[in-house]
């Protein structure tokens, strides 16, 4: 599945290589990010990350109707820490654009995508984004080291994405200290908590821990927290139901289901 995605990554390397080219690549976005980790790290509710997803390999269309920018202030009001935003166009219906288009909340926001190449930093930083996802598994070590790297130099935080111990061995030796752990099987495409439960164990101080993938209840969310998770990254249980304002609330607020 990693990759399928990789492959569909090129034709949009391919199209910021031309850009290069031709001297119009968008220059870096100025003036001050909202901070994606001190922005989780002061959230007054359990920190969740609240996902716009359109569409996903498992799961099909999602929220195909619900525009980004309801998506980003029903989100805000009802209490999200930060907004993830899928811009992966292949399988999961994103765009770029929906990083402005959700940007005016003020929210900390995270590009997520499948990000291989320096140039997708660049284009990154061009956007409203403060945070972007970068996925261990998709990367050797040196590979993974010098995005790390070259997000951070662009004034970005990058959000490091494991499945397995290896994956965590890998991006500490890259250099990570924000760690998402996936808790989908790639192999079956279905959710699996053994994964965040076994890997928490092996959080270290001064890392930030994120679990991501399958959270649809709030006794879920509170028992990955208490084992030592910052923060929990929840997409298609919001986006789903037609109200993925009315669902955060609920699981933040309510204790009910999103």
């Amino acid at each position: 599945m990693l990759e399928r995605f990789r492959k569909a990554k090129a034709a949009e390397v391919f199209a910021l290589q031309e850009l290069v080219a031709r001297g119009v690549l968008p220059r870096p976005r100025e003036g001050s990010r909202p901070s994606f980790r001190a922005g989780l790290e002061s959230s007054p509710y359990p920190a969740v990350i609240a996902e716009y997803k359109r569409s996903s390999p498992s799961k099909g269309d999602i929220g195909l109707t619900l525009g980004p920018e309801a998506v980003a202030w029903a989100y805000a009001k009802a209490g999200a820490a930060a907004l993830s935003v899928l811009t992966e166009e292949v399988y999961f219906k994103g765009k770029m654009e929906y990083l402005e288009r959700m940007a005016a909340p003020g929210l900390p926001l995270l590009r997520k995508d499948f990000i291989i190449h320096p140039l997708q930093i660049a284009q990154t930083a061009a956007s409203p984004a403060c945070a972007l996802l970068l996925v261990a598994r998709m990367l050797d070590e040196k590979e993974l080291g010098r995005l790390l790297r070259c997000s951070q130099e662009a004034g970005l935080e990058p959000v490091t994405e494991v499945f397995d111990a290896d994956d965590l061995r890998k991006a500490r030796a890259a250099g990570a200290a924000i760690i998402q752990v996936n808790n989908r099987d790639l192999s079956r495409l279905t959710v699996d908590f053994s994964f965040s439960r076994r890997l928490i164990t092996r959080k270290k101080p001064g890392e930030f821990w994120i679990t991501a993938s399958g959270i649809e209840k709030r006794e879920e969310l509170d028992s990955l927290l208490a084992l030592g998770f910052d923060a929990a990254l929840i997409g298609s249980s919001l986006m789903s139901g037609g109200d993925p304002g009315g669902s955060l609330a609920a699981l933040l607020k309510g204790g009910g289901s999103a």
